[in-house]
């Protein structure tokens, strides 16, 4: 009963948010409280969640000071440079633009932090693809399978839980993952093209020329509307107003490159001379975490204390940077809250537990053998469905057993575990997928279903590269 009962949530609970029935804060709340009652143990509802809270408050106070802290990077100018080469690459290709973001996913996402990889992808991307009236469930569809792939780092988080939970070392687990994952992060930036392809179709492609120029005509006179787009013969769209505009063709190309820049140049918040303060910090807390001197939360609270102070000696000023965050913070904590509600009733009334050893005990026996195989495609549902705590530490032991009595290696089985990351990072129990949505100002149910199914055909590609090698 509880098995049923537990799909059922979790089936209500993405349909109705898909559906835009309901917002997912309302939804993460209201389901499992009244599946808590359906299941008879309402009583102890305030216990569940109070647990639940418990478990995920220090991933929500990191998330808190870590949105802080590079939100004032990004204000000071930190990531500038790296924005700056990226649109560079860009121009005003859509296709090059979405190519773009999962290469700057990828890259950010060495730090092992999904929230800071989405803040700072999102942050350099966002202007380019409003400015295109590009798709931003591209955006944070391609960001969130990059870093998916990417968060099979032994400092990630799942490739160590693995570890722990089989006793094993996690270098022997990853080190010979990493042709497999490989051939994973080459399929999202293959993605990326036929993506950024088929955006391309839709707008065209613009030259940076024609796109200032829209962008001015559309500040100076807000109430013209578009009467027109043509595509010519080379690709290359001509965009035109139902008022014609100047075209300032006498601005040279590295004026027009400033302009169009998505982070304005010219900002008050800019500190050019405490820049290499900015870096050495930046880098100094991301070691500091990687080798986890100190917890993560106190490391980004010291952190956003120390940024603030240095670069906005004067209180009103860091009272203005806080408060120019507040709208990121206040979305992204209060959905990790909401969150605790959800994992607290699935584990508190063992929904979690019943689900786990009914998808082992219909494992027909002659699969044995193929244990590893069969634990890489569980871990796409389980790990969606589920945290990463309870897959790696309540699963897949049971699931290394049964391998162990076919002879299956529990190193093989590990592999295979790390396998459904790309699409465990747009599951709705993951903290760091709210900051990507709130941030790009996307629906969570339109990314749910622009992401799923691109995530799990990324999952199953590196199966099949890990089986191919020999690896899994």
């Amino acid at each position: 009963m509880l098995t049923i009962l537990g799909f059922a949530m979790i089936a209500t609970f993405l349909v109705l948010i898909m559906m835009k029935k309901m917002s997912p804060i309302a939804a993460l709340v209201l389901i499992p409280a009244l599946f808590c009652v359906f299941v008879g143990k309402g009583a102890k509802l305030g216990d569940y969640v109070l647990d639940g809270v418990t478990d995920l408050a220090p991933t929500a106070a990191m998330l808190m000071f870590a949105i802080v802290y590079f939100g004032v990077m990004i204000d000071v100018g930190l990531f500038d440079p790296i924005v700056r080469g990226i649109l560079k690459f860009c121009k005003a290709d859509p296709m090059r633009i979405v190519v773009g973001t999962a290469v700057l996913a990828a890259i950010v996402s060495l730090d092992g932090d999904g929230s800071t990889t989405f803040m700072i992808t999102v942050s350099a991307m966002y202007p380019l693809y409003k400015r295109l009236k590009m798709s931003l469930v591209v955006m944070t569809g391609v960001a969130a399978m990059a870093n998916g792939v990417m968060n099979t780092l032994p400092w990630g988080g799942p490739t160590a839980r693995a570890a722990t939970a089989l006793k094993l070392d996690a270098s022997d687990i990853f080190v010979p993952m990493i042709p497999a994952l490989l051939v994973g992060l080459l399929f999202v930036f293959i993605l990326s093209y036929v993506l950024g392809v088929r955006e391309r179709r839709r707008l065209g492609v613009l030259t940076l020329d024609e796109v200032l120029v829209e962008e001015k005509v559309e500040e100076k006179e807000p109430e013209t509307v578009l009467v027109g787009a043509g595509g010519s013969g080379d690709g290359k769209v001509s965009m035109r107003k139902g008022v014609a505009g100047g075209a300032g063709s006498g601005t040279d190309a590295d004026e027009r490159d400033d302009d169009f820049q998505g982070l304005d140049p010219h900002r008050a918040t800019l500190r050019p001379k405490l820049y290499w303060f900015n870096a050495l910090l930046t880098v100094g807390l991301l070691t500091a975490m990687i080798m986890e001197v100190l917890p993560i939360p106190v490391l980004f609270l010291l952190g956003a204390a120390l940024v603030l102070t240095v670069n906005f000696p004067h209180i009103p000023d860091q009272k203005a940077r806080i408060a120019a965050h507040a709208e990121n913070v206040l979305n992204v904590s209060g959905m990790v809250f909401a969150a605790a509600v959800f994992t607290g009733v699935l584990q508190g009334t063992g929904m979690v537990d019943h689900m786990a050893k009914w998808m082992v005990d219909v494992i027909p026996g002659s699969m044995g053998p193929h244990m590893a195989l069969v634990t890489g495609i569980l871990s796409l549902p389980l790990t969606y469905f589920m945290s990463n705590d309870g897959f790696y530490f309540g699963v897949l032991p049971v699931l290394a057993e049964a391998g162990a009595a076919h002879g299956v290696s529990p190193l093989e089985m590990a592999r295979a575990s790390l396998v459904g990351q790309p699409l465990h990072m747009s599951s709705p129990l993951v903290p760091a997928v709210y900051v990507l949505v709130g941030m790009a100002k996307v629906e969570f149910g339109d990314h749910t279903k622009f992401v799923v199914k691109w995530a799990a055909l990324t999952c199953l590609v590196i199966l099949g590269a890990g089986m191919l090698f020999g690896i899994i």
